[in-house]
């Protein structure tokens, strides 16, 4: 039988106890005795030999790779993208030199496609690589134990000075508008930090590590609500900020048409249950990657606090999906569990995306538990679903909804589409607002969604259908059931790790990669050791806050950025049609994700893991 190979050794017994995230983070992660170190992941042994295309593999690798390293990083840091000279770099927004991006493709995405490359390989350059890019992350790990969407090595002032100009001025995102100085469970940065340390952790038990992921296990464990509805949940932030943002300008009423809404619904939504993102799921992940991991048998119960909360706040029919986010607590005459409103492009309502990812999760939670109560109500859902699609002429009539079939919002009460526009140029002047009008919506937040609604039926009756006996079998496998340490999957970089890949006897497999292919990359990485790659963004540089004077033209209406104030990305290749913005080809430059897949190519090129045979 063919199978991943992994060097293992002996582990001697440690005692890990968490900290720095309430009481209870202050458990015991242990590793008993007679335990071996199945979860420590050396490299692999490289086959077939390296000569010919395999060597040129391996030799564009450790370039790239050092290239990254050592020309690209700072201090061990990445953004996004990079023009070649440096001049300007990215993470979602432009960013300074001296900062790192935390979402993926961020620094954590790096970390672990060197690491992946060190397995592939096992060579030390890569493990020192990863190491520096895991010190760099341990700086911008928040006291609290989780990451703010950026760091900014310069320091506090430089960042609040980032916070108060570039980000202050970005119309359409709003997360970086203010300053919270808290972490963030948003876009999975913490998530895929704390996995990335944790696999560091385990490589080879370098005590640096052991802190900062016992301290991500604390802050997820902390931030987790506690009692009535909305236990198990988390929210979008954490700590609880006292000045976080509640509400957003009034909009001027003469430019919003009639029957509108504006504003921030229900308030502050950092504080409420969210599901965007997957929250839940990113954390769930992580917590059982460290019972798989670590042996930390004790988060457990944790994780099956938060599938209860997903569970729970469904809401009762005929309209049973989920919303964005749910209230954790009452708030205004509304009820604790009601679904809310979050940024001002994200009015209250259920949300079709968010309900289709939920009721995946409750596969994946009945398949970890055996319990059917996770697929009691997924018909329900579903049933939903078909009563509430575009219509053809909706359709018809955005092209922006092209190869959709749902609104992304839909009313409460009523079960017809909330749409999303904006009027104005910049941040001082414009406002979003939302109404029942399809046409002229959002371009960079989609008022449409692809839900696929047969492929979850299909899933359900497949599930439903299993025997006693199928769901003891699959159980006894789960990642929740996990006794000891073991092994987690051999690579992170080159797809996502899901919970299937967790359960015992599973193997992620690499996607095949032909000579031809491998060469390919090879080649287009030449001798200069670095891969370009068309930009998809690019932005206007920052030239102090905008004009509050009103416009009364649409032409930022649906497109990605407004007037030459607005720091927002957008593609060079369709800017507003307004002076002086004209149609440029995208800039060529250095991407942490293309890399990070050119690297993934090359990875399961020389070092595949295939299916047992």
């Amino acid at each position: 039988m063919q199978r991943r190979m992994f060097v293992m050794s002996s582990l001697a017994p440690v005692a890990l106890t968490a900290c720095g995230g309430g009481e209870d983070a202050a458990q015991t992660v242990a590793a008993t005795d007679g335990e071996r170190a199945e979860a420590l992941q050396a490299p692999a042994t490289p086959t077939p030999p390296a000569t010919g295309t395999h060597a040129a593999a391996l030799d564009a690798m450790k370039r790239a790779a050092k290239f990254m390293n050592e020309t690209v990083s700072y201090r061990g840091g990445y953004v996004w993208q990079y023009l070649p000279d440096f001049s300007t770099v990215w993470g979602e927004m432009e960013a300074k030199r001296t900062m790192c991006w935390i979402q993926p493709p961020g620094t954590p995405t790096a970390g672990h496609a060197f690491l992946d490359a060190y397995h592939a390989t096992g060579s030390e350059y890569f493990y020192e690589a990863a190491h520096r890019t895991a010190r760099a992350l341990v700086e911008a790990q928040h006291p609290a134990g989780g990451w703010n969407y950026i760091y900014d090595f310069a320091g506090e002032r430089s960042l609040r000075q980032w916070y108060t100009t570039i980000g202050a001025n970005g119309w359409r995102l709003e997360e970086f508008q203010h300053y919270y100085g808290n972490a963030t469970f948003d876009d999975a940065g913490t998530a895929v930090s704390s996995q990335f340390l944790l696999r560091m952790y385990l490589e080879k038990r370098d005590p640096r590590f052991l802190v900062p992921v016992l301290k991500a296990i604390g802050f997820v464990l902390a931030a987790q609500f506690k009692g009535g509805v909305a236990d198990g949940g988390w929210p979008q932030r954490w700590p609880v900020n006292p000045n976080a943002i509640s509400s957003t300008p009034q909009p001027n009423p003469q430019q919003l048409p009639p029957g509108s809404w504006a504003g921030m619904e229900d308030g502050d939504y950092t504080t409420m249950v969210t599901f965007n993102d997957d929250v839940a799921g990113e954390n769930i992940k992580f917590l059982l990657m460290c019972v798989v991991g670590l042996g930390a048998t004790h988060l457990v119960p944790f994780i099956h606090r938060a599938m209860e909360c997903l569970r729970r706040l469904q809401q009762p029919g005929p309209q049973a999906g989920w919303g964005l986010q749910h209230l954790a607590t009452d708030r205004n005459g509304r009820p604790a569990g009601a679904p809310a409103a979050a940024r001002s492009y994200e009015p209250r309502g259920l949300a079709t995306h968010t309900t289709q990812t939920n009721v995946q999760q409750l596969f994946n939670y009945f398949r970890l538990t055996g319990d059917r109560k996770y697929l009691a109500r997924v018909p329900e859902a579903l049933d939903w679903l078909e009563t509430c699609k575009l219509t053809p002429q909706q359709i018809a009539d955005n092209p922006l909804l092209a190869g959709r079939t749902h609104p992304t919002y839909i009313e409460l009460g009523t079960n017809v589409g909330r749409f999303v526009h904006r009027y104005g140029s910049n941040i001082w002047n414009g406002a979003y607002y939302f109404n029942h009008d399809h046409r002229n919506t959002l371009s960079h937040y989609s008022q449409g969604r692809n839900i696929n609604i047969a492929g979850m039926r299909a899933t359900y009756e497949q599930l439903n259908a299993m025997t006693d006996a199928q769901i003891t079998d699959l159980v006894a496998r789960s990642p929740l059931h996990n006794k000891k340490p073991r092994a987690l999957p051999k690579y992170y970089s080159i797809r996502e790790v899901d919970f299937a890949d967790l359960y015992e006897g599973a193997v992620m497999t690499t996607p095949a990669v032909t000579e031809a292919q491998a060469q390919a990359v090879v080649d287009d990485l030449g001798t200069k050791n670095h891969w370009l790659t068309r930009l998809p963004q690019v932005t206007n540089a920052y030239k102090g806050n905008g004009p509050s004077t009103p416009h009364l033209g649409n032409e930022y209406m649906s497109k990605h950025v407004g007037d030459v104030y607005d720091t927002s990305p957008y593609d060079a290749a369709d800017p507003p049609r307004i002076d002086p913005y004209v149609v440029k080809e995208q800039p060529l430059g250095i991407s942490t994700a293309n890399w990070v897949s050119n690297m993934g190519r090359l990875i399961a090129y020389v070092s595949p893991v295939t299916a047992s045979v």
